[in-house]
């Protein structure tokens, strides 16, 4: 599994000819990590002297970033084995009607997956946004940097994320599909780019 190896193992593989891990996986990594920089300011600040009046509303943070964090990094190999579902789906014999509409239904299918993995990726990591927003606000004042740095990988995370949804939806035939996924892009780009350009306003280097 991707997830478990080591980080220069990691970067070796995605630097390879190898497809996979490729956008998808990065941005599921980049909200994961996002995650982890909103927990870890949320315990920095919960064990904080002077900040004690947001110790427990820090410890609920931290351990929503915790799930937030885990949930993000199975879908780094979430994303590469749907990319390895469609691939698959194309390498499947057509060689009648009965075998290239089977053929057919299983693409059809493993592109429907493939876009609503990074659907999902970019749909909690903008709920993570939420999180950064606070630890930023309430958070101990000398991680400051890393929440704006949790803010823009988040945003990183969704619109990278949605570029894999997109061109997953280019081969996707179900037109009212297509048309309802579309729409959620569009929503959750311009959140997330409205997210990102706030909460950098909050804090003046």
């Amino acid at each position: 599994m991707l997830i478990e190896m080591k980080l220069n193992a990691f970067l070796d593989k995605t630097a390879s000819s190898d497809p996979v891990p490729g956008g998808g996986s990065i941005s599921a990594l980049a909200g994961a990590s996002a995650a982890g920089l909103v927990e870890m300011i949320a315990n920095i600040t919960a064990g904080g002297k002077g900040l004690e009046a947001t110790k427990t509303e820090m410890k609920e943070i931290s351990g929503k970033a915790a799930a937030f964090r885990e949930r993000l990094s199975e879908c780094i190999d979430r994303d590469s084995k749907a990319y390895n579902q469609v691939i698959s789906s194309f390498k499947m014999p057509k060689n009648n009607d009965a075998q290239a509409k089977t053929r057919t239904r299983a693409i059809q299918a493993a592109l429907k997956h493939a876009a609503e993995v990074p659907l999902w990726v970019a749909s909690e990591t903008l709920k993570l946004m939420t999180l950064a927003e606070i630890v930023l606000k309430k958070g101990n004042p000398n991680a400051v940097t890393d929440g704006l740095v949790a803010v823009m990988m988040a945003r990183t995370a969704i619109l990278g994320a949605l570029c894999n949804v997109k061109i997953n939806l280019k081969s996707i035939t179900d037109t009212s599909y297509v048309s309802k996924l579309k729409a959620q892009v569009r929503e959750m780009e311009t959140t997330a780019m409205k997210k990102e350009k706030d909460l950098l306003a909050l804090v003046n280097l």
